[in-house]
């Protein structure tokens, strides 16, 4: 009867898409220049110091200069969740400089998952 239950309820659970591996080890990284292979050609980017709507190329480069100067050394995701076609995942990333929150948002196009929207703030 146990297993009859547990097999029901994981056919009620709907599963979460895993989130590309290659995001999470740019984030551990560092590597702003892999990560933005996942943005989407405007991204919503807020990091300490901007705080706007940035093409592609413009995000990368303020990215960049965020892990400039705070070189990060650990990324550990906390929550994700989402529905068909977009998902979020919420994370701490550590740095020489401190912890910082990080949540981006991916939404699935053409089969590809993109970084829609990215945060990156300073725990308190």
């Amino acid at each position: 009867m146990i297993f009859l239950f547990a097999g029901m309820l994981l056919f009620t659970i709907p599963a979460i898409a895993q989130i590309p591996d290659e995001i999470i080890l740019s984030l551990k990284s560092g590597n702003a220049r892999s990560l933005s292979e996942y943005f989407n050609q405007n991204v919503e980017l807020v990091v300490p110091e901007s705080d706007n709507v940035y093409s592609k190329a413009q995000a990368q480069l303020i990215v960049s200069d965020f892990f400039s100067s705070h070189s990060p050394q650990s990324f550990s995701v906390i929550h994700q969740g989402g529905k068909e076609g977009a998902q979020y995942v919420i994370g701490n990333l550590g740095t020489q400089k401190g912890t910082f929150r990080v949540y981006f948002l991916l939404k699935k196009s053409e089969g590809k998952d993109y970084i829609h929207q990215l945060r990156i703030e300073k725990q308190e």
